[in-house]
């Protein structure tokens, strides 16, 4: 797992910028989490600005963009997703005794007493969240047979059809009023 520690001691109070660029920093995640996820045409990139809230929090300002190859959900089909999202963020080290119950930080104190940002995380979780719940090629896709499997977008299903019990077969043409 990728993990890119930013000092906040180091950052004046006025912030500073930083450009992330190394796609390391995405795809050990996707292959952490599982992900069938590629790489895109264009790679991923962030710039941000750090800007520190006091010895114990950080505002981060960002913007990501880029594009990233993944599967349909309804034919499986790779197409590419174009990322153009910004954000921002507020993080503070929690209070001494809430470590345990507070929600994961990307902040930390290292063993020399420096609070550190990690930036691969809070990355990887602004690519999370910009992309779709349910990533579809077209709105129109019709997905793949559950029978024979082919791809309905491409061509015709070859599953014979199921005309159902021909006993009923009288109320098909039923109609109710």
């Amino acid at each position: 797992m990728s993990e890119l520690w930013v000092a906040l001691s180091d950052i004046p109070a006025d912030g500073r910028e930083f450009s992330f660029a190394d796609q390391s920093i995405w795809q050990d995640r996707w292959k952490e989490f599982g992900m069938n996820a590629a790489p895109g045409e264009k790679n991923l990139e962030a710039n941000v600005t750090i800007l520190p809230q006091g010895d114990e929090a950080a505002l981060v300002r960002g913007t990501l963009k880029g594009s990233v190859k993944v599967p349909c959900d309804r034919c499986a089909t790779p197409y590419e997703i174009e990322i153009d999202t910004s954000f921002d963020l507020y993080e503070e080290l929690p209070a001494e005794g809430e470590e345990e119950e507070a929600e994961e930080t990307r902040l930390r104190k290292n063993d020399n007493g420096v609070v550190e940002l990690d930036m691969a995380a809070l990355l990887w979780e602004e690519l999370a969240l910009a992309l779709p719940i349910k990533p579809l090629c077209s709105d129109g896709c019709k997905g793949i047979c559950p029978g024979c499997g082919r791809d309905l977008n491409t061509e015709e299903c070859a599953c014979p059809q199921d005309e159902g019990d021909p006993r009923l077969a009288v109320f098909r043409d039923l109609k109710i009023k």
